[in-house]
């Protein structure tokens, strides 16, 4: 076997893209590139040629009323005070919009302006101009004038345009053929279940996705393992009937990643490495008379790459300029740090807060495919940029339109599976609707409501001193704020063990035995703050907790480690121990509760949104999940002065 070519390059996005750009360039317009399709079927396709009328719309004089046509000249002279009888058949005809004129007639007079005094005759009290209420032939278009110039794509409308001008079929341009080959000795099909160090081959399809959208053809081979030969006969041969070939994966620089070495030794290799963060190791080059794109496995920097080199790239081919994503200026929310040798695009939500936007940051991992679906858009950090305070202005390069992001209800705080349901019940209740949640813990979300970065704050902090919930905490960092702190639920904390307790698990204390591995959450949280609170209580040291200072930033991935048998147990909720069916020791009945502005009370959002909490339907759905109550949701805890 070959070995790999272990080299890396660090090529600017911008010339990056020029360099494959310019040496693709002239792939597909150079072949068999038109296609000839009925017109009916024509939506989407793009235009290979100017297409010119057939056919005069309308080809006739036509009515554009319904009414009776007549001679003009044969009406003038009718007035209210001396009003003309019309003979039906003779100087007038009764027609409906679109019927042709009689030959003898240059008008129409509205029905409503003609009354009907006997079968053959009628009376008008006004003289009709010659041509009113008449189309002429050609109105909308004319035999031989220009329909569609090339390149343009075919809507609903063009449709429609094309056969009333007589055009039944056109040329239109082939679309542009992409065979995806996704490789890795670890991919299985969709629909099969994934054994340990299996991965779901999730990028083909939606590469398959996003090719369509952007106006190609996509075909899947089959899964091509981790070996130099086969992928390198794959490509040869996909390369033969494809204008493009993606191959998914295998375009890093590790002992089975032979993407860049199979393009180098099979044609040339233009790019090995752009820098940009996430999707850095993407390969670029040309295989015979096909373009290639190596993309990362990962699915963000897939998607990322997909984005900046195979949508232009299709766009360049059919002679589309790709749409404009709409821009906002917004506040970063909280600080973010970034390598100055790659161009970053960090996925953002984003809403309006109290008149202030704001760009909060989501998970940035290259295999987190699920923020790109969270994301309102991308904040690009240049190459030269080390980061961004909190604070600093900065332009979201928005995936919908801002008067969409302005109806974000940003929620930051504490986690709880009880979000989800509140989201859900919203769009359901109110589509266009979203709550955003960033879980940053109760003191994250505190320090959200201070810096008027969140429009509410789930919280649950327990005053050591006081053994009350909440209050003391938002009297102590939110002073002189006008706020509402109102109950959401009650919920069951405890340790979440795996499924039978093997290590007969049932107090705090014996988190401290050797060999047990625990997960905690992370600083400023209500759960960790808790834990805290009964270790102190107990007098146990923390540092006798093995894995204490190992975190996670919600409950669900506390239970996903337990199950996963990574971690022996973790502090969280009862509702997060059932999703994974794992056991639950109980330690403390606390309550969940959010601060909300009093300024923004009145909001249609916030509005929308306790009228969700108070709903029976989620009383029910979270009740469903166990460890819940919410006899007192809605309820004004405690509210500033």
């Amino acid at each position: 076997m070959k070995e790999s070519k272990i080299y890396l390059q660090n090529t600017p996005l911008d010339e990056a893209q020029t360099r494959f750009f310019e040496q693709v360039k002239n792939i597909y317009p150079g072949k068999n590139s038109r296609v000839e399709v009925e017109t009916v079927k024509s939506a989407g396709r793009i235009t290979a040629e100017p297409v010119l009328a057939g056919l005069s719309s309308p080809h006739y004089f036509a009515s554009a009323m319904d009414g009776v046509a007549v001679p003009a000249e044969q009406t003038f002279g009718a007035a209210e005070t001396s009003p003309k009888i019309l003979n039906v058949g003779e100087n007038c005809y009764f027609v409906d919009t679109g019927d042709p004129l009689p030959e003898n007639c240059n008008a129409v007079i509205m029905i409503e302006h003609v009354n009907k005094i006997s079968p053959n005759q009628v009376e008008i009290y006004a003289a009709a101009a010659p041509w009113q209420h008449v189309r002429p032939v050609g109105e909308d278009i004319l035999a031989g004038e220009l329909v569609l110039p090339v390149f343009h794509k075919i809507g609903p409308v063009e449709t429609g345009l094309l056969l009333s001008a007589g055009v039944n079929s056109l040329a239109v341009l082939r679309k542009p053929r992409v065979i995806i080959i996704p490789t890795g000795s670890e991919l299985v099909e969709p629909g099969k279940t994934p054994g340990k160090g299996e991965i779901i081959d999730s990028n083909s399809s939606l590469f398959t996705a996003l090719v369509e959208e952007w106006g190609g053809e996509a075909v899947i081979y089959p899964v091509t393992e981790d070996d130099y030969y086969k992928i390198s006969e794959t490509v040869l041969k996909a390369s033969e009937e494809a204008d493009l070939v993606l191959i998914s994966a295998g375009s890093s620089a590790g002992g089975e990643d032979y993407t860049s070495r199979v393009v180098e030794e099979q044609g040339e290799l233009f790019v090995h490495g752009v820098a940009i963060r996430p999707g850095k190791p993407v390969v670029l080059g040309r295989v015979k008379e096909a373009a290639i794109a190596g993309i990362p496995g990962y699915p963000v920097s897939a998607y990322l790459a997909m984005d900046l080199f195979v949508k232009p790239l299709l766009h360049l081919w059919l002679g589309q300029q790709p749409a404009h994503k709409p821009v906002m200026e917004a506040i970063i929310s909280r600080k973010v740090v970034s390598s100055l040798k790659d161009e970053e695009y960090l996925r953002v939500v984003a809403g309006n807060v109290e008149g202030k936007n704001t760009a909060v940051p989501l998970q940035r991992g290259a295999g987190v495919l699920s923020s790109v679906l969270k994301a309102d858009g991308w904040v690009r950090i240049p190459q030269s940029v080390e980061g961004l305070e909190a604070g600093t202005s900065v332009q979201i390069m928005l995936n919908k339109t801002p008067e969409e992001v302005y109806r974000n209800i940003l929620c930051a705080g504490s986690h709880d599976l009880c979000l989800d349901i509140l989201h859900n019940s919203l769009c359901r209740l109110q589509p266009g609707l979203s709550l955003k949640s960033a879980h940053l813990g109760s003191v994250g979300g505190i320090m959200s409501i201070k810096r008027k970065e969140a429009h509410l704050a789930p919280i649950h902090l327990l005053d050591p001193e006081s053994g009350i919930y909440n209050i003391p905490y938002i009297k102590r960092y939110l002073p002189n704020q006008d706020l509402v702190l109102l109950h959401l639920l009650y919920r069951e904390q405890g340790l979440i063990l795996p499924q039978g307790n093997p290590q007969n698990i049932d107090s705090i204390e014996d988190l401290t035995r050797e060999g047990l591995q625990f997960i905690n959450r992370q600083k400023g949280a209500g759960t960790r703050i808790l834990l805290d609170y009964e270790l102190d209580r107990k007098g146990i040291n923390k540092d006798d907790i093995t894995g204490y200072h190992r975190e996670e930033y919600n409950h669900l991935a506390v239970a996903a480690a337990v199950a996963s048998g990574s971690a022996g147990a973790g502090l969280g909720i009862l509702a997060a121990a059932r999703a994974y069916q794992l056991d639950f020791v109980p330690l403390a009945k606390e309550s969940y509760e959010i601060i909300i502005p009093r300024a923004i009370l009145d909001q249609e959002g916030i509005s929308r949104l306790l009228e969700v909490i108070s709903s029976a339907e989620f009383a029910r759905e979270v009740e469903k999940m166990g460890g819940y109550d919410l006899r007192h949701r809605g309820k004004v805890v405690w509210e500033s002065g």
